[in-house]
């Protein structure tokens, strides 16, 4: 008994070492449906690295931008992983906040499988800063059976007078069905995602060459006169708390007959077992009004790693585990084929599983080559991005401008006003900043 009793407690302290061997690695992410299944499949790499315990922070969107950005400008270590963007990525790597994550690739990963706009989004000065978990564009859902029902067809190509005609044709609010469903919900990456691109391809732009706000000029009062009046009309009722993902769970429940959004969410709602319309879901691209420039926006949600962690190695071990072809292969056996992180690796679109289970997987490649953030606008900008102006001040400001666009939206103040409010907010900014005397 006695040397049972030490065996037993030789196998107590073992167990107690191992446990305090094991590194533990936070990782903040946002709620999308994509991070959900990677928090869900993560069992699959602790089995395979005993010695790394995964700790998971999941924040809804806004949220998350605040927290891991005050965290990374801080250097508050709190996050060894962080969910970050195109927008975030470059301008974080260039100030040094970043671990560079391209320079001790196994060759396995493959690199230059990854789409090419989605690598250089994530990259400065050539330098590679985050791993995309799954990049995006935008384009058009809507209802086979809506627009059939309306005697309306959606064309190759819409226009926006394309789309105010089959709101009001399709809309029926008295079944629970709205013509179109849009973001509204405030802030710099929800609904003013959208509106950027609404303002770019109505010939609108953030600054001139010279960086003067153009926020109350023509363009942009049509484009946002233009959302506000189709909203009021076609669209749901508190659309103005409505971001991404309430707008996907309004159209997967059968509430909307359109809806302009990222391409990411196109596999969701083509899954019968996340969608009641997933037999009648059909996509487009986005909508044109007077230039194609900025009409659908370019996005990657990535994975970087703060130069704050004390975890680097176990950190990097994670994110390329979770952005290989592996995992895609992982998720298509345990989800299906619809499910898999779309937008990131050219391998993915070549796979005829893929392709046979996803009928929006060509158009969604398309847009995503297309997009052009270089380029973003009709007119000359000394900016880039699509839905975003990729200096460190629009987080701040897009927000600000994004209440204005929530509280025209609402009626609580008039479009006019809401952008004379802008250009006021956006003329401070850049005097603060130094773009201007």
């Amino acid at each position: 008994m006695p040397a049972l009793r030490l065996l037993l407690a030789a196998l107590a302290s073992l167990a107690a070492t191992v446990a305090l061997a094991q590194t533990r690695v936070t990782i903040a992410t946002v709620n999308n449906g994509d991070m959900i299944i990677m928090q869900r499949l993560s069992k699959e790499f602790e089995k395979a690295h005993p010695d790394i315990k995964l700790d998971w922070v999941v924040l809804e969107e806004n949220v998350l931008r605040e927290r891991v950005t005050t965290d990374i400008a801080t250097r508050g270590g709190q996050f060894d992983v962080m969910t970050i963007g195109t927008y975030e990525t470059p301008i974080w790597g260039k100030k040094g906040w970043l671990v560079r994550l391209d320079e001790d690739l196994p060759p396995a990963y493959d690199v230059a499988d990854v789409l090419k706009p989605i690598r250089e989004g994530l990259s400065s000065e050539g330098k590679l800063y985050a791993l995309p978990f799954y990049g995006e564009s935008s384009f058009t859902f809507y209802r086979k059976d809506l627009f059939q029902k309306a005697g309306v067809t959606m064309p190759e190509k819409p226009t926006y007078d394309d789309i105010a005609k089959f709101a009001k044709a399709t809309n029926d609010p008295k079944a629970g069905v709205y013509g179109i469903c849009l973001r509204g919900k405030p802030g710099w990456g929800e609904n003013m995602a959208y509106v950027d691109t609404l303002v770019n391809t109505f010939g609108g732009r953030w600054f001139d060459e010279k960086w003067k706000p153009q926020l109350d000029s023509p363009e942009w009062h049509q484009a946002i006169t233009f959302y506000v009046d189709l909203m009021k009309k076609y669209g749901p009722p508190g659309a103005s708390s409505n971001g991404h993902n309430e707008n996907r769970a309004l159209f997967a429940t059968g509430k909307c007959a359109m809806w302009i959004d990222a391409t990411v969410a196109a596999g969701y709602l083509a899954n019968p077992s996340e969608s009641k319309v997933a037999s009648q879901v059909a996509f487009a691209p986005a909508p044109i009004a007077k230039t194609p420039n900025g009409a659908q926006w370019l996005w990657a949600w990535a994975l970087g790693i703060p130069a704050s962690s004390k975890h680097v190695k176990e950190a990097k071990a994670f994110i390329q585990w979770a952005t290989s072809k592996e995992y895609v292969q992982l998720v298509a056996k345990s989800d299906g084929w619809t499910a898999v992180p779309p937008g990131t690796r050219q391998s993915t679109y070549d796979s005829p599983e893929y392709k046979k289970a996803a009928p929006f997987a060509d158009l969604t490649l398309k847009a995503i080559l297309a997009a052009d953030p270089a380029h973003p606008t009709a007119q000359p900008v000394p900016y880039t991005g699509v839905q975003y102006v990729a200096i460190p001040e629009f987080q701040s400001l897009g927000t600000q401008v994004g209440q204005q666009i929530a509280s025209a939206l609402v009626g609580k103040e008039p479009v006019d006003q809401a952008l004379k409010s802008s250009q006021m907010m956006a003329e401070r900014t850049m005097r603060r900043a130094g773009y201007l005397k």
